[in-house]
């Protein structure tokens, strides 16, 4: 049911928008933008992201990667409701394991609280949380954005993906009949609503405070058709052992982030990180390959962050930045900002500042 990480992770962990996830929801997004027209794999190539490397189960983007692809999706194809279109092609069998527990689970509603406790382990990038409206006992599922200051346009992309999914696969997995009672989006409203109507089915309200789908107790509380309690339980042992595996993993991505955000512009050898966790260059090599990225990835991703945040600082030149952020150079940095963004470090700065009026 596209349930994410995010924010934080059943133990409250806190989680960043550097977090690497599954890509499912870019599989889908460039299965999608095909139906369209639009070739995302030249854009995927240059991320380092194959067509191979995609259909491997063990592969993490960073959500960085994830709203580059989402962003540039939208640019290429004019569709501003393709979020709701790329949730509306998704299956259960694209979450793994995961997916399989939700339809071994007893009802809808405690398939939906397994999907959100196990949220790291799916694909999408928004946070949910679930729970009983005290008022009149509806079940309430809640999307949030691990960062509320992102791109307008992707985090509209990220909402409507995330409950257009919900809707899809309860379906798919409950009954064709299947509606919310209501659905609220934060996001102002669109120009065109009659997709909302056709996808959800019930009302839709737009500008309120919070993300929010609300289901009818009856609904909450219908059997799952696949609902098996032995498989269920032993397919849950596993999610738990792939929890700790994946709080293990953040939290050496997080560490080795930190250092290197600490160290700019000077980047601390791969060896130098090998030695400040008592470790050899290959086992650290290895780890980050279990979290599906590698050092010098890690290094653009901090950079990259560098780089935006001075940018919103007037004062400074590009020479600044560069020096700053690590670069050898003005044309350095050049580089990485058109490979990063497929623009200019001086076009990036308007539009940034454009955003934050």
């Amino acid at each position: 049911m596209s349930l994410a990480p995010g924010a934080a992770d059943s133990s409250g962990t806190s989680r960043s928008t550097s977090a690497t996830i599954q890509p499912n929801i870019l599989r889908y997004l460039v299965a999608v933008a095909d139906e369209r027209g639009v070739d995302l794999r030249p854009l995927l190539k240059q991320m380092g992201l194959d067509e191979t490397l995609m259909r491997s189960a063990a592969l993490r983007v960073s959500y960085r990667q994830g709203s580059a692809l989402i962003r540039r999706a939208l640019e290429l194809t004019g569709d501003e409701r393709l979020g709701l279109k790329v949730g509306a092609a998704q299956h259960l069998t694209a979450w793994g394991l995961l997916g399989f527990a939700l339809m071994a689970d007893d009802t809808l509603r405690h398939a939906i609280e397994t999907g959100v406790k196990y949220q790291n382990l799916s694909g999408a990038m928004v946070v949910w949380s679930a729970g009983v409206d005290e008022e009149d006992d509806a079940f309430v599922i809640r999307a949030d954005l691990p960062d509320p200051a992102m791109d307008p346009a992707v985090a509209t992309f990220l909402i409507e993906e995330a409950y257009a999914s919900v809707v899809t696969l309860s379906r798919l997995a409950v009954d064709p009949a299947f509606a919310p009672r209501a659905v609220q989006f934060s996001f102002p409203s669109p120009r065109q609503l009659d997709l909302y109507g056709a996808l959800f089915r019930c009302p839709v309200r737009f500008g309120t405070p919070t993300n929010r789908m609300v289901i009818d107790p009856a609904w909450a509380r219908i059997r799952m058709p696949g609902r098996d309690p032995v498989s269920y339980a032993s397919t849950l042992e596993t999610l738990d052992a792939q929890m700790a595996s994946r709080r293990d993993q953040q939290d050496l991505l997080e560490v080795l982030e930190v250092s290197v955000a600490q160290s700019l512009p000077v980047v601390p050898s791969f060896g130098e990180q090998a030695r400040r966790h008592a470790t050899s260059e290959r086992t650290l090599r290895r780890r980050l390959a279990d979290c599906g990225t590698t050092y010098e990835a890690l290094v653009e991703g901090v950079r990259r962050e560098r780089v935006e945040q001075l940018l919103l600082r007037p004062e400074l030149t590009l020479r600044d930045i560069a020096r700053r952020a690590g670069f050898s150079d003005e044309r350095a940095l050049r580089r990485a900002v058109r490979r990063w963004h497929g623009t200019s470090p001086g076009r990036l700065r308007e539009r940034m500042r454009a955003d934050r009026l």
